[in-house]
């Protein structure tokens, strides 16, 4: 079932598959340039492997919801935690598991530690922690794609018109003065679930210190799924053993 949900902020597009009445609920939080679409079959057969539910949605400012309503500013992780909580109270999830990539992957941590009540579980991919020096360098090398090549058209796909705010949207508050010291570490502690981590051994926008960073910093039960040979998408490169992973993460999380 897809539709949109009315928030005070604007319209967010939804997707939900509920094939397991009674079952837990697994939310997909997308990257950067993602939306529901660039998921592709991977939430449905997570779903069909665990028996669980999922839903899945656009930020604000992605795929078929409304434009952003404000800049972007430093703690615009932050605020999408408190959206995720408010979207839950919305369509009546009580507890979930999250499965967030990259900006959804940080996302689902700080709303684990904020909302420790409504979050069973996270499935960590690519996520970040703090600023580095190969963060940066891999955003300059999307920046120049973005101006020379066609990368600029295969957003559009997806996002329209909005694909150059929500392009530069994130270019421009990553590479920003005030974001360099950005630092979710302290935070952490407040992560009382199970987490699983997922990163790719040759992820461009991140080290292995994030993943180092994570496990060392939450309070709950951590699981680590480094990925060999593999980049900043490990669930479209490698989506076999993603599955497999996460699979066996939920189950013994149930």
């Amino acid at each position: 079932m897809e539709s949109m949900i009315n928030l005070s902020i604007g319209k967010i597009w939804m997707k939900r598959i509920d094939n397991y009445p009674g079952q837990p609920v697994i939310v997909f939080l997308h990257d950067s340039f993602g939306c529901i679409e660039l998921w592709r079959d991977f939430p449905e057969k997570l779903s069909e492997m665990t028996g669980c539910n999922v839903f899945l949605y656009d930020r604000l400012g992605y795929g078929e919801s409304d434009p952003f309503a404000e800049k972007r500013i430093r703690n615009y992780m932050e605020k999408e935690a408190d959206l995720l909580s408010a979207i839950l109270d919305e369509i009546g999830i009580g507890r979930a598991i999250l499965f967030g990539h990259s900006d959804g992957a940080t996302i689902s941590l700080i709303a684990a530690a904020k909302y420790p009540e409504k979050i069973a579980g996270v499935i960590s991919e690519a996520a970040h922690i703090f600023v580095e020096e190969v963060t940066l360098k891999g955003i300059e090398e999307a920046v120049y794609a973005y101006k020379t090549s066609n990368l600029k058209q295969k957003l559009e796909k997806y996002h329209g018109e909005k694909t150059d705010k929500l392009f530069w949207a994130w270019a421009d508050i990553w590479r920003s003065p005030d974001f360099q010291d950005w630092n979710l570490e302290n935070l952490l502690s407040s992560i009382i679930c199970p987490v699983m981590i997922i990163q790719g051994e040759n992820d461009e926008y991140g080290t292995l210190k994030q993943v180092e960073g994570i496990e060392k910093g939450v309070s709950g039960a951590v699981i680590k799924f480094v990925v060999p040979n593999v980049r900043h998408t490990p669930h479209q490169e490698v989506p076999d053993s993603v599955l497999e992973e996460s699979v066996n993460f939920i189950r013994e999380l149930l």
